[in-house]
């Protein structure tokens, strides 16, 4: 079993969720800002990105995982804040689930980082599956970021799933 992982939270306003991780990072703020902007890097632990690193610019993903139709899982969207190293928010355009909006918080605490991750905009019955499936993509960016094996995203879905129902 992999190693915990502190958990999200999922907050309810009307028919929209909020998902919300912090993870407090062993790395320099950079080496984290780089892990979630820099294409090459997004490729390791979340899968195929392009990436136009300024407000107003676009950015597309084709994750890894879950397993299901390419065409499905494509997501798309604007730039809204791109303020390095510190904020990274776009739009969350996919085919599967209703337009809302993904926000990177980056802090740093000496030689660490404190990451604040939010999604916000999802119905209530995709934020359900999303909570699970963002703590493993997190808990890959942070094998990522500590230059480990990168844990496998279903397998860590299913470990991670029963804390959220």
């Amino acid at each position: 079993m992999t190693t915990p992982t502190p958990k999200g939270t999922v907050t309810i306003d009307g028919d929209r969720a909020t998902l919300s991780f912090t993870r407090r990072l062993p790395h320099p703020i950079d080496a984290v800002w780089a892990a979630i902007t820099e294409p090459e890097q997004r490729a390791a632990w979340f899968g195929r990105t392009t990436i136009d690193p300024r407000e107003g610019g676009t950015i597309e993903m084709d994750p890894d995982d879950p397993p299901a139709a390419p065409a499905r899982k494509h997501m798309t969207g604007r730039i809204l804040a791109w303020d390095p190293p510190h904020v990274f928010e776009h739009e969350w355009r996919q085919p599967i689930v209703e337009d809302s909006v993904v926000r990177y918080e980056l802090v740093a605490d000496g030689d660490e980082t404190i990451l604040t991750f939010t999604h916000r905009g999802l119905g209530m019955r995709n934020a359900g599956g999303f909570v699970p499936g963002t703590h493993a993509y997190l808990d890959r960016l942070q094998a990522h970021l500590a230059g480990g094996a990168l844990p496998d995203w279903s397998r860590r879905y299913a470990e991670v799933q029963p804390a959220y129902t």
